[in-house]
């Protein structure tokens, strides 16, 4: 281990041999099962439609926080021996930052948009799909406990949100502004199609007041209420997840950059010419003028 890696307590940066991949091959799989069991309480909730969900914490509502929460405990199994402790202490904010920013968007305002998973795209691009995924599951589920039950069944639509920042951040689409929005917007497309069953089937409708008024508003248009939920899905998702992707290229944008270098992950967010310059080319150039200057005082 490098004198690098036990400084910054992320752990080792390169490659320490084939039983990597055997130390790898436990975390993927528990990644894997928690993706599974997310997966599966989504499907059961829209299978058996249970009409107390939300109303409540009763038997309902608790058979499904577990599945997510069985689901969360195995993501984080998989994903927290791989996220730099630097990461790990940002979770709890943007946790905090997604309920604050929901609950006032969603009971305190008429804007259709939702806004609450801004802190989870940020950990999805300073971390990697797997902890973005599991921020916005534990998320969903601490916001379901205290303050409303009914957000505990969109548990997966935050998660693959978590997710899709970090795949997204992953093929350097935060390098720049207009790709981060549009990326966004592709992005909310699957978001509002695993969202509306869940509003339509489950709840009867848009949650919030924002969201709630567009529904009635398609409904009394003549639209039936799946189809006017998903519209309203359709559009509020697009347009709100292009603006959280926006508003994490900001906010990355904002950090110094010695905050971000604190990142691995984030590298792939950094402008190409940074990303090719950093502290490694940094230290050669400074080496290569150390050299020049003996040369000529010689």
């Amino acid at each position: 281990m490098s004198a690098h890696s036990r400084g910054s307590g992320q752990g080792p940066t390169t490659t320490v041999g084939p039983g990597q991949n055997r130390n790898l091959a436990l975390p993927l799989t528990l990644t894997l099962l928690g993706t599974l069991v997310v997966i599966g309480t989504y499907v059961a909730v829209l299978l058996t439609q249970p009409a107390n969900l939300g109303v409540d914490l009763g038997h309902t509502t608790l058979w499904v926080m577990l599945g997510y929460l069985g689901g969360g405990i195995l993501l984080a199994a998989g994903t927290l021996p791989l996220i730099p402790r630097s990461v790990l202490a940002l979770i709890p904010v943007a946790i905090a930052l997604n309920i604050v920013i929901g609950q006032i968007i969603g009971n305190y305002t008429p804007v259709p948009l939702y806004l609450d998973s801004i802190g989870t795209v940020l950990i999805g691009v300073l971390a990697g799909p797997a902890a973005g995924a599991f921020t916005g599951i534990i998320s969903n589920l601490i916001w379901g406990v205290t303050l409303s039950p009914s957000v505990i069944a969109f548990s997966s639509g935050a998660a693959f949100i978590g997710a899709a920042a970090g795949w997204a951040a992953r093929l350097g689409v935060f390098r720049t502004p207009w790709t981060a929005i549009i990326v966004g917007a592709i992005a909310g497309v699957p978001a509002g199609a695993i969202g509306a069953p869940v509003a339509a089937y489950v709840f009867g409708g848009g949650l919030g007041a924002g969201t709630g008024g567009v529904v009635a508003i398609l409904q009394a248009a003549g639209l039936e209420m799946f189809n006017a939920t998903f519209a309203q899905s359709m559009i509020s998702d697009i347009v709100d997840k292009a603006l959280i992707f926006a508003l994490a290229y900001v906010v990355i944008r904002s950090l110094p950059k010695r905050i971000i270098d604190r990142y691995e992950f984030a590298s792939h967010s950094r402008p190409r010419s940074t990303s090719r310059t950093g502290p490694t080319k940094a230290r050669e150039s400074t080496s290569a003028s150390s050299v020049e200057s003996a040369q000529t005082a010689e």
